[in-house]
């Protein structure tokens, strides 16, 4: 699902002319400059040539596994309109794709036979089917790679073949205005000359595309595991384990490789509203199954 943003307005954009060491160690759990960064990284991507892509990242990453990763609390009791969203994707598996669905019991095994205690325990405390998707997706990617999408997403077409054309972590950019109160259109992050001010950039933890091992979803996963085993009582969901958890890791990771020359081991997926989207017509929404319905 599409989230809003972090819950901290941003005020100022990036930061024109800007560098890796304009931002200090520990800079993306700064709501605002981690914005900064994440505008920063989609200009430089908008500004390099994709068609290099497959040069600069062949001979450095592995391939991404064409696995097709979704969860849902209860496998057994899916709705019936959650069902036709996943039924989009069934095309993929005449594609060679195999599928794995994962639910709340599924995915505490999962977790037990390839992690720790901790992270069992992590998962344990995620006290919402959200959260506990939002783990999993780091864990399963993590350990085994993969293409992760919400289970109400919707299939629209076949650009899903650029996600593994390489492979780099893939995940979506995204745009919140805190004036106009939502999101801005995908296709506007494509413009140079986007205004900031009062926006809020980040990245989505749907869909997460990436090979084995990944540093980004290594850190991303350690973060929230330390913030779950933590002595807050109830970690907020975005910044503990959903969007807002993946881009201060993102960030973090960036602005090492910048810093240390390496060219960039992520993509920021720009036309991803063309590949899939999310059905926002669904009975859930209106429930406790809906995490924007839960007091965080």
């Amino acid at each position: 699902m599409i989230a809003p943003a972090p819950d901290a307005p941003v005020t100022h954009g990036p930061r024109q002319g800007t560098s890796a060491t304009s931002y200090p160690p520990g800079f993306e759990e700064d709501d605002r400059m981690r914005s900064d960064f994440i505008r920063d990284l989609t200009l430089r991507q908008l500004r390099s040539p994709r068609s290099s892509s497959r040069s600069r990242y062949g001979d450095r990453t592995g391939s991404i596994p064409q696995t097709l990763v979704r969860f849902w609390h209860d496998p057994c009791d899916v709705p019936p309109d959650v069902r036709k969203c996943l039924e989009t994707w069934d095309a993929l598996r005449d594609e060679g794709f195999s599928f794995r669905m994962f639910g709340d019991a599924s995915a505490a095994v999962y977790i037990e036979e390839r992690y720790g205690p901790r992270e069992l325990a992590a998962f344990a405390r995620c006290r919402h089917p959200a959260m506990r998707s939002d783990y999993l997706r780091m864990c399963f990617v993590l350990a085994e790679g993969g293409l992760y999408v919400d289970a109400d997403d919707v299939l629209l077409g076949d650009g899903w073949n650029d996600v593994f054309r390489d492979g780099t972590l893939k995940v979506h950019p995204l745009c919140y205005d805190v004036t106009a109160g939502g999101m801005v259109p995908g296709s506007e992050l494509r413009r140079i000359d986007l205004p900031i001010d009062g926006r809020i950039f980040y990245v989505n933890n749907n869909p997460i595309a990436a090979p084995p091992g990944h540093p980004v979803l290594r850190r991303a996963l350690a973060r929230a595991t330390d913030t779950l085993l933590g002595d807050e009582p109830a970690p907020e969901i975005q910044a503990t384990t959903g969007p807002g958890n993946l881009t201060a890791a993102l960030a973090a990771h960036a602005r090492e490789s910048q810093i240390s020359g390496t060219m960039p081991d992520f993509e920021l997926l720009l036309d991803w509203e063309e590949v899939a989207e999310p059905c926002w017509d669904l009975a859930y929404r209106s429930d406790a199954r809906n995490w924007r319905n839960m007091d965080n």
